[in-house]
């Protein structure tokens, strides 16, 4: 299998400095492989690890021992620029809240991930309007902050962004939380068409119908958790 993500003997640990410093286990021994073009589903119950997974394949967790390697990348071992340029061309992250620089426009908040990757400014606002619509922000919206919109179209405009670089690896954290069937459906499009393109994925969806449709297989990280497995 030509693995995109390839994680081995993963662990993590958090420090309670509030505490006395005790060290809770939260992860140990994980093991998961992505292949281009797949759509891996993290299940188990609230509290299992699968947004830690998640964010430790993001570097935003740091692993405490075992290997994250993203197209050959050791998230665990990298260094912060390594993280930040694997971020900016390959690994994608399309989380449940927009976190913008506020007074930016919702256009270039969604054409942004190709301007970093040198997508010339009227082709990186052509794929962020055809975006938008597809999400159905509306076009008196787009010279406005996303900062001032409603939940719900800030969830979209944050599917914009994620979708707008063709990343070859792709974290979803509840891309269809709390949408209406129009726009849940615009997602998964989005997701299929992803997959086609060979992008490898790993997503969290709690809406079983969605998994059932995207995702070609789940892994249970309840088994990758202390005190649960």
């Amino acid at each position: 299998m030509n693995a995109m993500i390839e994680i081995a003997g993963v662990a993590k640990t958090f420090t309670m400095h509030n505490q006395g410093s005790a060290v809770i286990r939260v992860m140990e021994g994980a093991e998961l492989s992505v292949a281009r073009g797949e759509c891996v589903a993290l299940i188990g119950a609230s509290g299992a690890g699968k947004s830690t997974l998640m964010r430790m394949i993001y570097g935003n967790y740091l692993a405490a021992s075992g290997s994250i390697l993203v197209d050959g990348v050791d998230v665990a071992k990298a260094e912060p620029r390594e993280i930040l340029a694997l971020r900016r061309e390959t690994l994608g992250y399309v989380s449940q809240f927009l976190r913008v620089v506020p007074r930016v426009a919702t256009l270039d908040v969604v054409a942004e991930p190709l301007l970093a990757v040198g997508v010339d400014v009227a082709a990186a606002q052509a794929r962020a309007r055809e975006l938008l619509t597809r999400v159905r922000i509306p076009e008196r919206l787009w010279s406005l902050s996303p900062t001032t919109f409603s939940g719900g179209e800030q969830q979209r405009v944050n599917i914009a962004r994620g979708f707008a670089h063709a990343y070859p690896a792709l974290l979803l954290d509840e891309p269809t939380a709390s949408l209406d069937a129009i726009n849940r459906e615009t997602v998964l499009s989005l997701i299929e068409e992803a997959k086609a393109r060979g992008a490898a994925i790993v997503g969290i969806f709690h809406d079983e119908a969605a998994r059932a449709r995207v995702c070609d297989r789940e892994v249970d990280v309840t088994a990758f958790t202390p005190g649960l497995a």
